[in-house]
C-alpha cells in the first residue's frame, strides 16, 4: 500500500479484568475503523495486566480472545497488534498474536523480559523475532523492554520492515527514555514506528501514555497525553522510499566490520 492509516489506543488497562478490557478494546477498534485505520496497535499485555497472581488462569483465556480479535479484524478490514499472556507450562510467554483481516499473520513473544520487576519469574523469553508479510505492508514487532535492545529493531530493518509496532507498559518515570528511544528507532532505520503505551494507574505502578506515531526521519506524527484516547496519522511510504533514497543508510552500512 503507498499510504496506511495507523492508529495507537491508548488506554488504562485494568489489571486482572479481562472483560472490562476486551469491552474497551472492541469500542477503540470500531472508532478506529470508522476513522479509516488500517492497522490498530494496543498496549502490552492489554487483555490482563501484569497480573501476576492469576496470570496463568487469566492466560488460559487467551486463545477465545485471539479468535474474537481475528474476527473483529476481519470485520473491521484491519491489522491488530497487541501483547497478551499465552500458556507456556507453569510460566507464560507474553506474545503478541497479529491479526490481519481474519489470519494470524504472526505470533512474536517477547525476547527480553525486564528482570527488574520480575518478568523473568513469571514469563518465557521468546527466541525468534517476527517480521510479518501483512495485507498493508511489512511489520516487525518488539514489546516494551525490547525498545532498549536496538539490535532487534535493526535486524526487522535490514529484513525488510517497513513498520515496527511498539505494545509497551512502560511506567513513569522514564518519559524521556521513551520518547528518545522511540524516535532513535524510526531514525535510525528510516522508518515507521508506532509505539502504543499503556496510562494511568496499574496495579502498584503508574504509566504516563505518550503512544507515538513517528516516521522515518524522527518526526512525531501524533502524540497521546497522559489519558486515554487513540492517535492516529498517515504513513507515506513514497515519502520512507524518497528519504531512504536521499540518505542511503542501508547501502553505505559496512557489516562485516561490527
Amino acid at each position: 500500500m503507498s499510504s496506511i492509516r495507523a492508529t495507537a489506543i491508548q488506554f488504562n488497562v485494568k489489571q486482572g479484568d479481562v472483560e472490562a478490557n476486551l469491552a474497551h478494546v472492541r469500542r477503540a477498534l470500531q472508532r478506529a475503523a470508522a476513522q479509516g485505520a488500517n492497522l490498530a496497535v494496543l498496549p502490552e499485555m492489554w487483555s490482563s495486566g501484569f497480573a501476576y497472581k492469576t496470570l496463568n488462569e487469566l492466560a488460559l483465556r487467551t486463545a477465545g480472545i485471539v479468535e474474537e480479535l481475528l474476527a473483529l479484524s476481519r470485520e473491521l478490514k484491519l491489522v491488530i497488534v497487541g501483547s497478551m499472556p499465552e500458556p507456556n507450562g507453569d510460566k507464560v510467554f507474553n506474545t503478541v498474536f497479529l491479526a490481519d483481516n481474519g489470519t494470524l499473520a504472526g505470533v512474536y513473544r517477547k525476547i527480553h523480559l525486564f528482570s527488574l520487576l520480575g518478568e523473568d519469574r513469571a514469563f518465557s523469553g521468546g527466541d525468534r523475532w517476527l517480521l510479518a508479510e501483512t495485507s498493508i505492508g511489512k511489520i516487525g514487532v518488539i514489546i516494551c523492554y525490547d525498545l532498549r535492545f536496538p539490535e532487534l529493531s535493526r535486524r526487522l530493518a535490514v529484513e525488510g520492515a517497513q513498520v515496527i509496532c511498539i505494545p509497551a507498559q512502560w511506567p513513569k518515570p522514564r518519559e524521556e527514555h521513551w520518547r528518545t528511544l522511540v524516535r532513535a528507532r524510526a531514525i535510525e532505520n528510516q522508518l515507521f514506528v508506532i509505539a502504543c503505551n499503556a496510562c494511568g494507574p496499574i496495579g502498584k505502578l503508574d504509566f504516563f501514555g505518550m503512544s507515538m506515531i513517528i516516521d522515518p526521519k524522527g518526526e512525531v506524527l501524533a502524540e497521546a497525553g497522559d489519558g486515554e484516547g487513540e492517535i492516529a496519522a498517515d504513513l507515506d511510504m513514497q515519502a520512507m522510499a524518497d528519504w531512504r533514497a536521499q540518505i542511503p543508510c542501508f547501502s553505505d552500512r559496512r557489516p562485516e566490520l561490527y
